[in-house]
């Protein structure tokens, strides 16, 4: 495009000047050489004179400010400032692009979950997203161009982006951020610069250290029973003849127990894994909730063996939307509780009745020896236990509670706790209105 148009601008400039030279020689031939010179001479000066005039036109306006239109001209300069009025257009378009793409780049990067910054060579900071102000305790307004290490203090840091050596992560404790813990990866770019990728890991310390936690407790729980069953066992089998009949049944049936202990144990690991790794839920069903309370009103009773007064109480009907046996073995888990934290002669009571709202709730109750308050929030944590003994004696595992949570959660439910030492607890399952189809 160009060279066609430098092409028509030397063609109209030879055709202008040779139709000059014309008319001067026709001039010259006609009414004399002085004439015919001046003719040439003048129609030259008036050419450049416009010209230079364009030329003006041309510099005052690649003066003006970006967006100034540009004038128009005829014959050859009119094509000139097309040429340079479609460069304009075409570097405008080209300068939209890139800062459309620009705009998309650090919209992107605002909404990446992880932080970003750019480093200059110098280590000062050129660019930095929502993020990871949030995790230096920066401000863009008024930090970029500073250093990051006069303003990201923590020695490790200043040590890790001065080693020049990123070839692993760093993890750090944000010292602006209680609780903060970050990843902090350096990646080197371009011409000495930085990109510095920060990742908040608060959340998988923590779960690591559920994780370890879990694990030493799982193998207490497990070592206790097992402990005995192999005393039981060597015991036996050192001196087998050195005891009667009633010893050896006795020590069988404990050692039986304690196998047992160990069983429900681990089904209860599988079960809770099973609902904490997210296992797809069984499909949906219409539960009846006044035949799921029977079915676990008759369970409590058969349980209880006669030690405790089990009363049900019904308040209307209506049908769940959830797993029959997911929302049984929640409810029977809450029963089995009360039961088991109950003296003999106690009272459990479980209930369901409709809201005001469309929701409903499924209640149990009992008048046992209840829990503090302060353990009250920690009651659905695994393996936690007010009383490791009580519990170890009534046969628990320190899951229950816990797989209770997850079914409920599966269910869009709210578990609320109520108890007193003395005066006992109050279970109680909320259930949304969309759960729930009226009779």
């Amino acid at each position: 495009m160009i060279i066609r148009s430098l092409r028509y601008v030397w063609t109209s400039v030879v055709a202008a000047l040779s139709l000059l030279l014309f008319l001067s020689l026709l001039v010259l031939a006609f009414v004399g050489v002085a004439w015919g010179v001046g003719v040439f001479v003048a129609g030259l000066l008036a050419f450049i004179a416009f010209d230079r005039y364009q030329l003006r036109r041309l510099l005052a306006w690649s003066r003006a400010p970006i967006g100034t239109p540009l004038p128009g001209a005829n014959g050859h300069w009119g094509r000139v400032f097309a040429e340079f009025e479609r460069r304009t257009r075409q570097s405008y378009e080209v300068r939209d692009r890139l800062a459309h793409a620009l705009d998309r780049f650090q919209s992107a990067s605002q909404a990446m979950p992880d932080g970003v910054l750019y480093l200059s060579s110098a280590d000062t900071i050129e660019w930095l997203n929502l993020r990871a102000e949030q995790h230096f305790g920066l401000d863009r307004t008024r930090d970029l161009g500073a250093p990051v290490t006069h303003l990201v203090r923590n020695p490790a840091f200043v040590r890790y982006l001065q080693s020049r050596n990123y070839g692993e992560p760093l993890v750090m404790h944000a010292g602006r951020g209680a609780g903060l813990t970050l990843q902090v990866q350096v990646i080197p770019f371009g011409e000495d610069q930085y990109l510095v990728l920060s990742r908040d890991i608060s959340q998988l310390e923590r779960l690591e250290t559920m994780r370890r936690d879990f694990v030493a407790n799982v193998s207490h729980e497990l070592r206790t029973p097992l402990t005995v069953i192999d005393g039981f066992l060597e015991t036996l089998s050192d001196g087998l003849d050195d005891f009667d009949r009633d010893d050896v049944h006795r020590y069988l049936t404990l050692a039986h127990e304690q196998s047992s202990r160990m069983r429900r144990l681990i089904d209860d690991l599988l079960t809770l894994s099973a609902l904490e790794t997210g296992a797809p839920a069984p499909v949906e069903e219409e539960v009846d909730v006044a035949d799921l309370v029977h079915e676990v009103h008759k369970e409590t009773e058969l349980l209880s063996g006669g030690r405790h007064t089990v009363t049900m109480t019904l308040d209307g009907g209506g049908v769940l939307h959830g797993s029959y046996k997911e929302l049984h073995s929640a409810v029977a888990n809450l029963t089995s509780n009360a039961v088991r934290y109950t003296p003999a002669g106690g009272h459990v009571e479980i209930g369901w009745r409709r809201g005001a709202d469309g929701g409903g709730e499924i209640w149990v109750q009992d008048d046992g020896i209840g829990v503090e308050a302060d353990h009250i929030p920690r009651l659905t944590e695994r393996f936690y236990r007010v009383d490791r003994g009580r519990s170890r004696e009534t046969g628990g595992t320190g899951l229950g509670l816990a797989i209770v949570k997850h079914i409920l959660t599966r269910h869009q439910a709210d578990l609320l706790i109520q108890s007193r030492p003395g005066a006992g607890s109050r279970f109680v399952v909320r259930f949304p209105p969309a759960r729930i189809t009226p009779d």
